[in-house]
């Protein structure tokens, strides 16, 4: 089977590992200028397929050039994992069998570009891995195979994401071997009066209200690990929290007062306890776990972060 695989993040990855041997091609996103120096950074997937000598194709968007080298591939499959960019229906149409999308969650809950933050911010107990035939409409196509995987109550954003990029990853192989066994299946449509949709990440939705209930900072904390990463301010200088946990304590304080500290981290109020800082980073400061930055910051009980 020949398959051009769509791919632009370090998800894909994985999975792109695990079905190499059967992909004649790789479309990623190009890659985009990082840094003081605008210096150009290849993504893990272009690195990976070079790696392993497969030819690359890099678009900002279908309109560019480049994507027409997508017509002189003789495909039986077009599968697309994290790829970030809404595929047309002309691409659509040129595999012989069809094209497929790995989606991070049970759809047709949480379709769009963010379902691993959205399961984490909604406190979530599970989640999962979804293959659907690709279609116009976003993430809307008929249901191939659904496996669910438990999120655990320390998971965040990045452990979240490496478990659904590895399950991802077993799930392909056998899955696409029933493929060339048994042919395409028509799938499951999925029901409409269920689907609920994601947003694309903006910064500002990062930012604690320390009125809201200590499980739903927490959860906004876990869900937005790597970036943007959870801020607060602390005498008018941003405060990002990397890590923290609910904390078994009756509020006295108004929400965002730092109350205490102790060798587990600093101890915040909020709408209806407290929150655990574990680990803390001022601006322009390196990481470092809450305990020490309480010690090395003069005057820190009584505060309020805002």
């Amino acid at each position: 089977m020949r398959i051009c695989f769509l791919g632009s993040s370090y998800f894909s990855v994985p999975s792109l590992l695990s079905i190499k041997d059967r992909v004649s091609a790789v479309v990623t996103k190009k890659a985009k200028p990082k840094g003081r120096g605008y210096v150009l950074e290849d993504n893990e997937v272009k690195k990976c397929a070079l790696s392993l000598g497969l030819p690359v194709i890099e678009l900002d968007s279908f309109r560019d050039e480049s994507s027409k080298k997508i017509f002189d591939l003789e495909l039986d499959l077009l599968l697309s994992v994290s790829f970030g960019l809404i595929v047309p229906q002309e691409i659509l149409n040129i595999p012989k069998i069809g094209a497929l999308n790995v989606h991070p969650s049970l759809l047709p809950k949480y379709r769009g570009p963010s379902p691993i933050q959205a399961a984490l911010l909604n406190g979530d107990r599970e989640t999962g891995i979804t293959i659907i035939k690709m279609e116009k409409r976003m993430d809307a196509g008929n249901i191939l195979y659904q496996e669910t995987v438990t999120i655990d109550e320390e998971d965040d954003s990045l452990s979240l994401s490496q478990k659904l990029s590895v399950k991802a990853s077993q799930i392909l192989p056998r899955f696409i071997e029933e493929i060339e066994k048994e042919g395409l299946k028509e799938g499951v449509i999925q029901d409409e009066n269920l689907a609920t949709y994601t947003k694309p990440i903006r910064k500002e939705m990062a930012k604690i209200d320390w009125t809201r209930r200590s499980t739903e900072i927490v959860n906004l904390i876990r869900a937005y690990t790597g970036w943007p990463v959870a801020y607060t301010y602390l005498d008018g200088k941003v405060l990002k929290i990397h890590k923290a946990r609910v904390y078994d304590l009756i509020p006295r304080e108004e929400p965002g007062r730092i109350m205490m500290f102790n060798r587990e981290g600093i101890v915040c109020s909020s709408g209806n306890g407290a929150v655990l800082l574990v680990e803390v980073q001022l601006e322009n400061r390196k990481r470092m776990s809450a305990y020490d930055f309480a010690n090395g910051y003069r005057g820190i009980l009584g505060k309020t972060l805002t």
